[in-house]
């Protein structure tokens, strides 16, 4: 009988605090959305720690009774219970503007506890930086004011915190910074089918916990017949250059602690830590669902090098990837027949190009405030070096030595995998752009002043979000020729032509639907929307309209064209923009 009652005691519990889990509120901060559980039991704190002692099953009950029931003391002080993840930064939106942790204090040390149980919350796949080990939870106690230790509803706050690392050691806030964001053209704020795990539209770079970065160690020529164990050894980083039949060098890179390692393509391997695949264009994204074309994005395209304790963190870029064997082939590899690629040797110097390359572009000037004119891209090597384009991306001949530029990122500059392109922004330099709340406050100011249709004499409503679905009357539209903006109407519609006729100026031309461009990082400035791209529609400020219309972006082999960051399509006409007119604010 006292067996049943404590059986049923317990699944009381648990039903009681699974409901009230169920019942979370998602609580949208500032800058930042938390998750709060109101869960009204009381738990001394003694209850909620676990022993190093006991078995692997209980510590994961444990762990999760301590989730679930709030351990706290008395005074009912907030427990805030932080579980470890490595720094490689895929969804960390916990951020302040510097960088640094927001809300995080570390505890006093006399308060803190330790459950030494799995508190994985990620997907089935690890993540990039990620740990599938038991990881321990720092809990600890944050005083509150007097009306909160009143409250008989206790909270508990779960955060994801890389700034514990593997020996369950808390970190310092301090430690804990963010170096940027990698953020892929032709998107609005997100993948079209969504982000999820190691694939998104945009990648933070975080401080890892335990640094992995690499440099280079030393080389040696293997023949024909030999197997070096740098190559079998998985533990040991190396590339391989095979020059001819009979010769391969050998360079060994050691681990350096002063350095992080980020590597992006198009593997899934655990050694990716930031998924790329092919960018569709916008006016093409139907056309190519029916019928996908084979990704010219290698499986390991680059890698970044950032250093750990510099001021400014300032990224390099290197061509091609380690793989999960930390292995990097160039040409018929002594292990596997892998893809010929341009490779040299000079003096004692050997380095290579990619098959389709890796190809780099800085702003000439400064990317914040467009005036930054635009630049020339140039190819990175493998180890570095940056070098001319070829007279295609596949070709073998390489392009000539480029001293006066570096394979270090700076604000605004970009990355070209064949493929899909990336813009990088220093977090310096986001410190300094908008956010995604200032530009959704820029959609509410247009929409206050009720823009009117001339024709349906309706007021206009412009989204919040590119994905909203919004009413057809009130949607607005923007004749391209003129920029006259108003609402769907078959005024002089022509039955076999996509032109309109616009009833305010008679101008003839196409129309496109309006929807704000609501990714952050690509604007120069937080100036309103009052220009939008042709053919797509976006919407951006006048500057960041005018900067991007005139970069430059790699296309096909051996092209370049304009296009639309928001959506990847092509700019047409000469400018490939609009400058917009509102009929609003009529009171």
């Amino acid at each position: 009988r006292i067996a049943r009652e404590i059986q049923l005691g317990v699944v009381a519990r648990f039903l009681t605090a699974t409901l009230c889990a169920c019942a979370c509120v998602r609580v949208k901060a500032s800058e930042r959305e938390e998750r709060w559980f109101v869960v009204p039991l009381r738990v001394s704190h003694e209850q909620a720690v676990a022993r190093p002692g006991q078995s692997q099953p209980l510590r994961r009950v444990l762990c999760l009774l301590v989730t679930l029931f709030v351990g706290v003391d008395k005074r009912g002080r907030e427990i805030v219970i932080v579980d470890r993840r490595l720094g490689a930064g895929v969804t960390e939106p916990e951020l302040s503007g510097n960088g640094k942790v927001k809300g995080v204090a570390p505890p006093p040390v006399d308060r803190q506890i330790t459950v030494l149980a799995s508190t994985s919350t990620g997907d089935s796949e690890h993540e990039p930086g990620t740990s599938s080990q038991d990881s321990g939870v720092s809990v600890s106690f944050h005083a509150e004011d007097e009306k909160e230790r009143e409250n008989p509803d206790l909270r508990l706050r779960l955060l994801r915190a890389p700034h514990v690392n593997m020996e369950g050691e808390q970190r310092s806030a301090r430690e804990y910074c963010k170096y940027g964001e990698l953020v892929i053209l032709g998107y609005n704020g997100s993948l079209s089918q969504g982000d999820k795990g190691r694939r998104r539209s945009k990648f933070i770079l975080l401080k890892k916990a335990i640094p992995n970065g690499v440099k280079k160690s030393h080389g040696y020529v293997v023949n024909m017949g030999e197997n070096p164990q740098a190559v079998v050894n998985k533990e040991q980083h190396s590339i391989s250059y095979t020059m001819s039949r009979n010769q391969t060098v050998v360079v060994e890179y050691m681990h350096d602690s002063k350095t992080d390692m980020f590597q992006i393509g198009r593997s899934s391997e655990s050694g990716i830590d930031f998924v790329v695949m092919d960018t569709i264009p916008g006016d093409r994204r139907r056309e190519i669902r029916m019928t996908p074309s084979q990704s010219t994005i290698s499986r390991f395209a680059c890698r970044f090098i950032v250093p750990r304790d510099d001021e400014f963190h300032v990224p390099r870029l290197f061509a091609a990837g380690f793989d999960s064997s930390n292995n990097i082939f160039l040409g018929s590899s002594l292990l596997v027949s892998q893809e010929k690629a341009t490779k040299w040797q000079k003096e004692d110097e050997t380095d290579g190009l990619t098959t389709n390359g890796v190809l780099i572009y800085h702003p000439v000037g400064s990317f914040l405030g467009g005036d930054a004119v635009p630049g020339m891209w140039a190819e990175v090597s493998v180890g570095g070096g940056v070098y001319g384009l070829r007279e295609s991306r596949s070709s073998s001949r390489m392009g000539c030595k480029r001293e006066e530029v570096t394979n270090e990122l700076r604000d605004g500059s970009m990355i070209d995998l064949c493929g899909a392109t990336l813009l990088w922004r220093s977090a310096e330099g986001l410190k300094r752009s908008p956010t995604k709340q200032d530009l959704e406050s820029l959609v509410d100011k247009v929409n206050a002043g009720r823009p009117q249709c001339p024709v349906g004499l309706t007021t206009l409503v412009l989204p919040r979000r590119s994905t909203a679905s919004s009413n057809k009357d009130q949607q607005p539209y923007v004749y391209l020729n003129c920029g006259h903006v108003q609402g769907h109407h078959e005024w002089r519609a022509g039955k076999h032509s996509q032109e309109r006729t616009c009833p305010m100026c008679f101008e003839v031309g196409p129309i496109a639907k309006l929807e704000m461009g609501l990714e952050p990082a690509f604007y120069v400035d937080c100036r309103p929307p009052t220009y939008a791209f042709n053919p797509c529609g976006h919407m951006a400020s006048e500057k960041t309209i005018k900067y991007w219309e005139k970069v430059p972006i790699p296309h096909g082999t051996n092209g370049f064209h304009a296009m639309c960051p928001f959506c990847a399509t092509p700019l047409e006409g000469s400018p490939g923009y609009v400058k917009l007119i509102f009929q609003d604010n009529l009171d």
